[in-house]
């Protein structure tokens, strides 16, 4: 097997709504998962895979069987697995790390694959504005939140969230946003920003396929890859680099693959 590819998937949303639509919605994303198991390299994980997730010390949501189940049997197999907490999974602890054998990277990455640089995240609290999200962003996050959190009851606790996550726009129905233009969408603005600082790479880094994860590299950035947005969108930044978002899994889906030279989006039927 020429594990050579690497995969990009956002926004499941799993657990929302309860029941069989949530469950129907996994197996399709299990499908997909076990159709790319022989030749994916690593596969990224770009957030919002749960709709809620909360980790007590001895007890995790129940349900996702068939999802753990398989990123288990992709790690046994050498594919690497990383995820990223989104808006809706912000609070991870060590339970995937553990048991799956995923790796939970927190911030913004940089790293090499071949010759390619990539930037990938969830997309929230990114780039300019949004401020009322970064501040409650801030209160889940601290250590103080997660401990008075920790004290409910996980059927209090988990019933809370999804009350919460019951008067999203998501759960009313409303998935359908619209691009603002590169002027205001805080995503383009944030990659932008990030190009006004870099320069044409070196070549340091060789064809070796491999994923090197790297920090404060200057090197110009050939794809930012993001969720979060519900948008499924392909910019171009520059002669150079593009603006990846996956969109989302609340209707058929789609997700991205590089093969080692090229990056595109495919839709799930």
């Amino acid at each position: 097997m020429n594990k050579n590819k690497l995969y990009f998937f956002s926004d499941f949303h799993l657990g929302m709504p309860q029941g069989e639509i949530s469950i129907n919605r996994e197996k399709k994303v299990v499908d997909v998962l076990n159709s790319i198991s022989n030749d994916a390299h690593s596969i990224f994980l770009l957030g919002d895979i749960f709709d809620f997730w909360f980790e007590y010390k001895e007890v995790v949501p129940k349900g996702f069987f068939r999802l753990l189940n398989v990123l288990s049997e992709l790690r046994s197999k050498g594919t690497n697995v990383y995820l990223f907490p989104g808006n809706h999974d912000l609070w991870y602890g060590n339970y995937l790390v553990d048991y799956c054998g995923v790796k939970i990277l927190r911030e913004p990455t940089e790293f090499y694959f071949r010759s390619f640089k990539f930037h990938v995240h969830h997309g929230d609290g990114l780039g300019p504005g949004d401020t009322k999200y970064k501040i409650l962003k801030y209160i889940f996050l601290h250590p103080i939140s997660i401990y008075i959190f920790k004290w409910l009851h996980p059927d209090i606790g988990v019933r809370f969230a999804r009350y919460l996550s019951s008067k999203s726009r998501l759960s009313q129905g409303i998935t359908k946003d619209k691009y603002l233009g590169d002027n205001k969408e805080f995503l383009t603005q944030y990659c932008l920003d990030i190009l006004k600082n870099q320069t044409p790479k070196d070549e340091v880094f060789s064809d070796k396929q491999t994923v090197e994860i790297v920090s404060n590299d200057k090197a110009i950035v050939d794809y930012f890859v993001f969720g979060h947005r519900h948008l499924l969108l392909d910019i171009s930044l520059s002669e150079k680099s593009r603006y990846i978002n996956l969109g989302h899994w609340l209707g058929n889906g789609n997700y991205g693959v590089f093969d080692g030279d090229n990056f595109i989006l495919i839709p799930v039927s």
